[in-house]
């Protein structure tokens, strides 16, 4: 049985401005200051504009390949892709899909930073909390806007 997944590249577009805003605020007004302290950054750093541009492309194109990874991640939630039954709430999709794809990708990653890199546990829990926020609120998006 093969699914029968279709995507909504609008909806698509939307989780990528999602993300992007949800990273502005949350590595800047939000934990920007906390961020910048466990990256040993001091707080006067103003990067040149040309890396700031060459970091925000980067960051740009990886929210673009996880927006649209993650938006076959949730149809492939739903039995109706399946054939397999009716689908239940949308959002549950959206939930499940963020969490494990959270769980078994982001995680892993994070705790590596610890355990190689010597990143401290305060930078885990704001990297960590972004990732699970972003995925969540993508995964919302692109399960509710079919």
């Amino acid at each position: 049985m093969q699914p029968d997944i279709h995507l909504n590249f609008l909806a698509i577009l939307a989780g990528v401005v999602a993300s992007i805003v949800i990273g502005f605020l949350w590595y800047g007004p939000l934990c920007g200051k906390a961020w910048m302290k466990e990256m040993n950054v001091p707080p006067d750093h103003k990067p040149e504009p040309g890396v700031m541009r060459k970091s925000m492309i980067i960051m740009v194109v990886g929210s673009i390949l996880t927006t649209y990874v993650l938006a076959w991640t949730v149809q492939g939630w739903r039995p109706s892709v399946w054939h397999a039954g009716q689908d239940g709430p949308s959002l549950t999709y959206g939930f499940f899909a963020a969490f494990f794809t959270w769980l078994g990708f982001y995680l892993p990653q994070h705790l590596g930073q610890v355990a190689w890199e010597r990143k401290s546990w305060k930078l885990f829990s704001i990297n960590a909390a972004h990732s699970f926020v972003s995925l969540q609120v993508v995964a919302m998006i692109l399960a509710v806007w079919r």
